[in-house]
């Protein structure tokens, strides 16, 4: 027999994020049931709090929240600091749920590349893949420096980390780094 498991989550997962006033309902037999309460009682968490950290984790939320606030050029400097940030903290699991899916559709190409360049960096040093969207986002024609002084593109020629490169961004500094 199918049970009817009706989830109500709590105010917000991330504070951040906007109160919740829709329901989800899913068809689960009378035994998931039993084994999601479960593990719910075990977490401390009520059943919908349960379901929900797992399909979006908070990590993932958190990565969706910086790509949004991306889309204003304004905050790109505080965005790409916010996701410096994130990256930089984030285990190679959680990394892996952080960025398994990216919208990026509003994003201009120079900020599709340095996000891209930055996901590519925090994998590399989290020796986990980066997720297939990435392979997606076309490089730059045209080289882009951190810099308009002449003087310093040689320098940032050499001292780019890879996946900068690779998408011609020069940079200085890289996941991790702060300035």
């Amino acid at each position: 027999m199918t049970e009817v498991l009706t989830l109500r989550g709590s105010s917000a997962i991330v504070a951040t994020m906007s109160v919740k006033s829709q329901q989800l309902q899913i068809r689960v037999s009378a035994e998931q049931k039993r084994a999601l309460q479960e593990r719910a009682s075990r977490a401390g968490q009520t059943v919908s709090t349960y379901v929900l950290s797992r399909a979006l984790p908070p990590e993932q939320l958190r990565f969706g929240e910086i790509l949004h606030l991306l889309r204003d050029r304004a905050n790109r400097r505080f965005g790409l600091a916010d996701l410096n940030d994130l990256l930089s903290s984030l285990a190679p699991g959680e990394l892996r749920r952080a960025v398994a899916d990216a919208d990026l559709g509003e994003l201009s190409p120079y900020t599709q590349n340095y996000v891209s360049a930055m996901v590519e960096q925090a994998c590399g040093r989290g020796g986990i893949e980066p997720p297939g969207w990435t392979r997606g986002i076309e490089p730059l024609v045209e080289p882009r420096f951190a810099t308009a002084l002449a003087g310093l593109r040689l320098h940032l020629l050499r001292r780019s980390p890879v996946p900068f490169k690779r998408r011609n961004i020069f940079v200085d500094s890289a996941v991790g780094d702060r300035v």
